[in-house]
């Protein structure tokens, strides 16, 4: 077990926690990545296995959950995307107004 006190542990043991100077390494590419496969994989599994056959339209382009899974599926991502994207902002929003308030 290794003491507090710099005589009971040798150079090297005391010097195992110093900073190496080399920055950590930054996943949030990464992590952006796997949550939008993550969004993907649910907007697929909501739309392929829906009980009722749902139908949208942009504009003239009319697609359904059944015969066109793929559009239906890329539609239900967008929209999960706009939502989550939306209370992200909210929250930026109200951390500014909260610290402009705070001061």
């Amino acid at each position: 077990m290794w003491s507090l006190q710099k005589d009971k542990r040798t150079e090297t043991e005391r010097n195992i926690f110093k900073p190496t100077g080399k920055l950590p390494k930054n996943n949030t590419f990464l992590y952006l990545i796997a949550l939008a496969v993550v969004f993907l994989l649910v907007s697929f599994l909501m739309t392929y296995f829906s009980a009722k056959k749902l139908q949208a339209c942009i504009g003239d382009f009319c697609f359904n959950s059944e015969d066109d899974l793929v559009y239906y599926t890329i539609f239900v991502f967008f929209n999960i995307a706009i939502v989550v994207l939306a209370i992200f902002g909210a929250y930026l929003i109200g951390k500014k107004l909260g610290n402009l308030i705070k001061k």
